[in-house]
């Protein structure tokens, strides 16, 4: 009952692995775009904020079926990707987790935003004031300020990704030992008879990482909000 199969270890480890690598290679593009939200007046900016939102609410296979047209090896930028550097997303675990990364942007923007929004700008302004350039403003006030939900925002995007399914499937399909994931895993299970025991091992072991991690997150952002309190 409680044994892990060799399968479902690899299950369980690409899980990691596919959402540790989409959290962390696009936490430069959330900050970058959670930042200009914050700060920024621009026209499209509604239009941005929007797109940025858009996998929350289309559904997962859509965002699936969009990288696999766009990043497969016959798709505009898979084929040049493929031809040029050798790169190839589709079927393969780089390809999980660009569809994870793509899945919980907007968690990870959202978490980012608000982080920074909540940083005084009249601290911005003095070290502004005092010839601070403005990539230093941001390096040396903005970010350090706004590191719990950069934190937060990384965790919740981590949490999205180890229970990304849909759009995941979709793109790289469900290849035990390459592309499947532990959400894959289970799936592929509920088609086996009498394999209820690994969809409980698997299912627990989602439920156990994914619970952690969004306690990991809420505890950073009422730690920010606890630090803004006493310095005001």
């Amino acid at each position: 009952m409680f044994g892990f199969s060799p399968e479902e270890l690899t299950a369980i480890a690409l899980s990691l692995k596919v959402a540790a690598v989409a959290a962390v290679c696009s936490l430069p593009a959330a900050i970058a775009v959670a930042w200009l939200l914050a700060r920024r007046r621009f026209p499209g900016r509604a239009l941005l904020d929007a797109l940025v939102h858009l996998p929350l609410v289309l559904p997962p296979v859509v965002v699936g079926y969009a990288l696999l047209v766009t990043l497969g090896t016959r798709g505009a930028i898979g084929a040049w990707l493929l031809e040029h550097f050798g790169l190839r997303f589709a079927f393969r675990w780089t390809g999980a987790a660009v569809a994870c990364a793509v899945m919980g942007f907007p968690l990870m923007v959202r978490a980012i935003r608000l982080s920074i929004e909540q940083v005084d700008r009249r601290l911005e302004h003095a070290a502004a004031t005092l010839g601070a350039p403005p990539w230093k403003v941001f390096a040396t006030i903005t970010l350090p300020l706004a590191w719990p939900g950069l934190v937060a925002g990384a965790v919740l995007a981590f949490a999205k990704a180890l229970g990304e399914f849909g759009a995941t499937i979709t793109f790289v399909s469900n290849i035990p030992g390459q592309t499947q994931t532990m959400s894959a895993a289970i799936y592929g299970l509920l088609q086996v008879p009498g394999a209820e025991a690994g969809i409980w091992r698997l299912a627990a072991v989602s439920v156990c990482i994914s619970l952690a991690a969004l306690v990991l997150s809420e505890w950073l952002v009422r730690r920010q909000r606890g630090r803004e309190t006493e310095v005001l």
